[in-house]
């Protein structure tokens, strides 16, 4: 088994290609009082420790000898919906934790893992740490996790992710500047109409994002001076968007968006569908 294929599948978050592509059908996982057995075990674990969390892996140090390696990790999580189950801490969207792993993995001869056992430490403790923002698979999975605490109005974590002296340029309001200022314009529309993100494509790196998403504004009541186009209770307009994230530290220091579609408005209960 190559270690390092290994972190770059688990990274992608398709635990399905992980499990059958690493592990053997009788594999067996051990995790403080927890222990999962076979491959549907397995995939039934990881279903409910990915529910709404995505797990990024960081190794610190890996040892092999023979059929035995031994890794010590760093793992982010990043939360896009609320779990206060999590065993690591309640979280909501937008929040992240980082705990360090001691992991051994024993291979059978055809170097697939047999047994995976793991202990941890307190969250937080020990760690190594990232910019929050950037290309790393864990900083993008952090975005993912800002762009759910934006469509949760979860206004204290979204803003988290902003610079002191951060600009907004939407296009069709004044620049807005500050996280305080961003709140302020938000928090109000949110309280007649919620905005849901859809990323359709991202690219990232330590100096920027782009992404293509759409942007769903739903009406929780009647809002017919609503700046994208008059809304009823229930309606909801739809609007393609490019925007452009500039990052400084790893934290968003200016947003422009652009729309890269004509607004579609769909009826009360309509299904979501993007627009071209």
């Amino acid at each position: 088994m190559n270690y390092r294929d290994y972190e770059r599948v688990f990274n992608t978050g398709d635990d399905g290609a992980l499990v059958d592509r690493f592990f053997a059908d009788d594999v067996v996982f051990t995790a403080g009082t927890r222990e999962h057995h076979g491959k549907s075990g397995l995939r039934e674990f990881l279903a409910w420790a990915h529910d709404g969390v995505r797990e990024v892996m960081r190794p610190q140090s890996v040892c092999r000898a023979e059929r035995r390696i031994f890794a010590e990790v760093d793992m982010d999580f990043h939360a896009t919906k609320v779990r206060d189950d999590f065993p690591f801490g309640n979280l909501r969207p937008g929040d992240s934790v980082t705990v360090k792993f001691l992991v051994t993995y024993d291979l059978n001869e055809a170097g697939l893992i047999v047994r995976l056992q793991s202990m941890t430490w307190p969250p937080g403790r020990g760690v190594t740490r990232l910019p929050r923002l950037g290309g790393h698979p864990s900083q993008v999975a952090a975005y993912y996790a800002y762009a759910a605490a934006f469509s949760a109005a979860e206004h204290e974590r979204y803003s988290a992710f902003y610079t002191p002296d951060v600009r907004l340029e939407l296009g069709s309001v004044p620049p807005i500047t500050g996280p305080d200022g961003i709140v302020a314009f938000y928090r109000p529309m949110f309280q007649r109409v919620r905005e849901n993100l859809t990323v359709h494509k991202l690219l990232a790196d330590d100096a920027a994002i782009f992404v293509d998403t759409t942007s769903s504004f739903l009406a929780l009541e009647d809002a017919p001076d609503f700046v994208v186009g008059p809304l009823r209770a229930g309606e909801r307009i739809d609007v393609r968007v490019f925007v452009y994230y500039t990052l400084r530290d790893g934290l968003i220091s200016h947003i422009k968006i652009a729309r890269a579609g004509n607004p579609v408005t769909h009826a009360a209960g309509a299904p979501v569908t993007a627009p071209g």
